[in-house]
């Protein structure tokens, strides 16, 4: 089940796939998805599961599938490492971009992809510097305020602590939303998460299997 929140005076959509869709924009935003981490860390000896990159592609595939999407906006680190850059990552995002071809896709740079360098030509997606802007937003990869714009983010890959019944507690993705800027959960599997330090007046919302919902104060 989605959630929906305004922001910056818009009417956003949030997705327990772990993405935002902006329905007047017709947009699809999606942070940290790290293609090609686990082929990284398996060049350097690390045995990790394999498969990380199909399933993350086929949950865009139901995203954009399910939602009338004109661009599609990654907020930066794409890449995960130089070390991941294999054909056979390449191909498979090229295949699948070529699946798309009646939708846009920009990539934020961030500072991964700065490292790991922008994917070839072959995946047909652009590569731009941040912020890009869309007023009333400023789409950005480092979640930093903008005067004049709201900015949505990601690089910080949000979770959120939730206790249950029995003092169990679990940790779970996060949309967090602070006064100037959003950040999204990310999107990519086997990417670790980092406790959101929410103000008094922040909302975050959690992702709980297939359902987006807002966490109590005390929660976050």
């Amino acid at each position: 089940m989605n959630a929906e929140v305004t922001v910056g005076g818009e009417n956003l959509e949030l997705c327990p796939e772990r993405a935002i869709y902006w329905r007047r924009r017709r947009m699809l935003l999606v942070a940290d998805p790290h293609f090609g981490k686990a082929t990284a860390f398996r060049a350097l000896g690390i045995n990790v599961p394999r498969g990380t990159t199909a399933e993350g592609l086929l949950r865009l595939d139901g995203l954009l599938h399910a939602r009338d999407v004109d661009t599609l906006v990654f907020l930066g680190d794409f890449l995960h490492a130089r070390e991941g850059r294999s054909d056979a990552t390449f191909v498979a995002l090229a295949e699948w971009r070529a699946s798309h071809g009646d939708v846009a896709m920009q990539i934020v740079r961030g500072n991964h992809d700065r490292r790991a360098g922008d994917p070839p030509e072959m995946v047909g997606i652009e590569c731009v510097d941040g912020p890009l802007m869309v007023m009333p937003f400023a789409l950005a990869h480092h979640p930093v305020a903008i005067p004049g714009s709201y900015v949505l983010a990601g690089h910080l890959h949000p979770c959120a602590t939730l206790v249950g019944v029995g003092r169990q507690r679990e940790r779970l993705p996060c949309f967090w939303f602070s006064a100037g800027v959003g950040v999204l959960p990310a999107f990519g599997d086997f990417t670790g998460c980092a406790e959101v330090p929410a103000g008094g007046d922040d909302t975050v919302w959690v992702v709980a299997d297939d359902s987006v919902m807002q966490a109590a104060r005390h929660e976050s």
